[in-house]
């Protein structure tokens, strides 16, 4: 927990993981989704092993390697079965007293495409997809990346108030850290909401691999950044533009409230034709988040 955070009404968890499930019979076959519901889908042998690595790895970075003393991880995870079961073997590299608790939340299942997907079928809809935008195509009988976007902001809004209400945890010397175990778009749509991505933002974002995860940390001025912990080229390899990035590094060092002043490039996306009035009156309007 970040130190400037205790003391006052909000102790915010020092990291936010996002992981993306193991790899499953869908991803080695995409045959599997025409006789077995998607929510259904297992994890391969392979994937049963990238979810044990993984959960190593998460380990130690919420450990530091070994160096912090009191950290705890609190685990949200998709309903579907290769989320479950990847968050099953995850949880093998952690004591049982490092762990405050886990739920189920459907709200951070997959992308629904549909219900049996007929192979051949898919492919041509995949297709349009790539035409029409990722982002506002909807599935027929399933849903859009848009439609997923309305979910998972009900689920952070949720998030917010377990948070305000100290529902995770009501020790503010512990380093709480949550755990996200869900899908690759649903993760892509998180990461938009939380840094007020626009749709051609996260039109040029890459989908994780199988058990990558993405570290949001706080920084010691109270905005989480993926910046803290991955590196420039790792930010690039997935799909943040040179602004992207360097939003994400002055999130890592600077001070809520001065996100408008310090980051321009969000207005000068709508207003970068306008010039400043010689009519200023030297005023300036307060801007409040939507």
């Amino acid at each position: 927990m970040d130190k400037s955070q205790k003391g006052g009404h909000r102790c915010l968890p020092k990291r936010i993981i996002l992981v993306r499930h193991g790899e499953s019979q869908g991803n080695l076959d995409m045959a599997a989704y025409t006789t077995t519901p998607d929510c259904r889908i297992p994890l391969t042998p392979l994937g049963v092993e990238q979810a044990r690595t993984a959960g190593e790895r998460i380990q130690q970075v919420v450990s530091e390697g070994g160096r912090a003393a009191r950290w705890k991880v609190y685990f949200y995870v998709s309903p579907y079965e290769r989320t479950r079961a990847t968050l099953r073997e995850i949880g093998q590299a952690f004591p049982r007293k490092r762990i405050i608790g886990v739920r189920e939340e459907c709200r951070i299942r997959e992308q629904d495409f549909g219900n049996f997907q007929v192979e051949e079928r898919m492919k041509v809809i995949k297709e349009t997809r790539e035409r029409f935008g990722r982002f506002f195509f909807r599935f027929p009988d399933g849903e859009s990346a848009a439609d997923v976007f309305d979910r998972v902001a009900s689920f952070m809004e949720s998030l917010w108030r377990d948070i305000d209400m100290r529902r995770l945890e009501k020790d503010d010397n512990l380093d709480v850290n949550l755990v996200i175990v869900s899908h690759g778009l649903t993760s892509r749509v998180f990461l938009m909401k939380w840094f007020k991505w626009t749709v051609d933002q996260f039109e040029r974002l890459n989908n994780p691999d199988n058990c990558e995860f993405r570290v949001m940390q706080l920084g010691p001025g109270g905005e989480y950044s993926l910046a803290i912990h991955h590196t420039p080229a790792e930010l690039q390899l997935w799909g943040l533009s040179p602004e992207m990035i360097a939003d994400q590094q002055w999130r890592a060092t600077t001070v809520r409230g001065s996100w408008y002043e310090n980051c321009p490039w969000h207005l000068d996306n709508f207003f970068h034709h306008l010039k400043d009035s010689s009519d200023d009156d030297g005023s300036s309007d307060e801007c409040y988040d939507a």
